[in-house]
């Protein structure tokens, strides 16, 4: 049983709970509890949080839940979400600023709207600003790191700091930040383009997407990451995953780098299923597939081990 609960905390202002069914905030449906779960009102009740908060504690960020696979024995400590306080996005010169809490979609519309070019491929990417900055995510050739300035981040004793993309060691897919370090919001890199020319290119985005990616299931983007020089959707087919089913997990017929949850999956199938697509690419191909979907939480059965 956790040591940890909501009680014990004093002068919290936001949603502070014990035992939150994660299932209800991820696009994959699936995951067991948080030992706590914490939606603070503004910046001063995180801090006010994280101040007292254990130092043993693990912290755990959920954005828009959209690349995370929580495992079906939940998550020690505390999951934390950020919600309307962090979803501002203001004009600051010839940048934007955006709270950690603003879709990754939003921010490329509003960016249009105002005629601002160079975020327009955010449209593609289903996650908020947080989680963008945490994993560089990216798509159709442009990253994070190539459009942020720098962003603002809370540590884990409340004190926050600005870093940029070089500082912050963003890469392929990936971050060096804290694991227990919060975003709280960006200042990102515009060019002048008129909204037209956004508008079309979001168009062309989205319809890409919808044409080649699965719309209107419980997925969680891509699975996996490219394997250098080579695309991870390309070497799945190859080794045969395409259609692959565990439980009811099956991988996308239409983009097979893409895990559904058919709507009976638990959290084990959906591992149990990425495991089985990354040892046949394996014996394929002898490459070792990384995971792009967040995994996390306690197993409630034996765990599955990963390179």
């Amino acid at each position: 049983m956790t040591h940890w609960r909501a009680e014990d905390f004093t002068g919290i202002r936001g949603i502070l709970t014990n035992a939150e069914p994660l299932s209800r905030h991820t696009w994959l449906g699936v995951g067991g509890p948080a030992d706590l779960y914490f939606e603070p009102a503004d910046e001063a009740d995180l801090a006010a949080f994280m101040r007292q908060a254990d130092s043993t504690m693990p912290l755990l960020l959920l954005g828009a839940g959209s690349n995370m696979l929580v495992r079906d024995g939940g998550v020690e400590g505390c999951v934390i979400h950020l919600g309307e306080a962090f979803s501002a996005i203001t004009e600051a010169g010839d940048s934007l600023m955006a709270g950690a809490a603003v879709t990754d979609a939003a921010l490329a519309r509003a960016a249009g709207k105002l005629g601002r070019g160079g975020l327009s491929f955010l449209v593609s990417i289903p996650g908020t600003i947080g989680g963008g900055l945490r994993m560089n995510a990216g798509c159709y050739g442009s990253e994070f790191k190539d459009v942020v300035e720098r962003a603002r981040i809370m540590l884990r004793d409340g004190t926050i700091v600005e870093r940029t993309p070089a500082e912050m060691g963003m890469s392929y897919r990936h971050s060096d930040v804290e694991a227990d370090a919060i975003f709280l919001s960006a200042r990102f890199r515009t060019t002048p383009k008129s909204v037209e020319a956004c508008k079309a290119e979001m168009k062309e985005m989205l319809q890409k997407r919808a044409e080649t990616q699965p719309q209107g299931v419980r997925t969680g983007g891509s699975t996996f990451a490219n394997p250098d020089g080579d695309n991870a959707w390309r070497v799945i087919d190859a080794a045969g995953g395409r259609g692959l089913r565990v439980g009811g997990a099956h991988m996308s017929e239409k983009h097979c780098n893409f895990m559904i949850n058919s709507g009976t999956a638990s959290a084990h199938d959906l591992e149990e299923l990425g495991e089985e697509i990354r040892r046949r690419v394996a014996a394929h191909s002898g490459i070792s597939l990384r995971w792009e979907i967040k995994l996390c939480g306690r197993a409630m059965m034996k765990e599955t081990k990963h390179a």
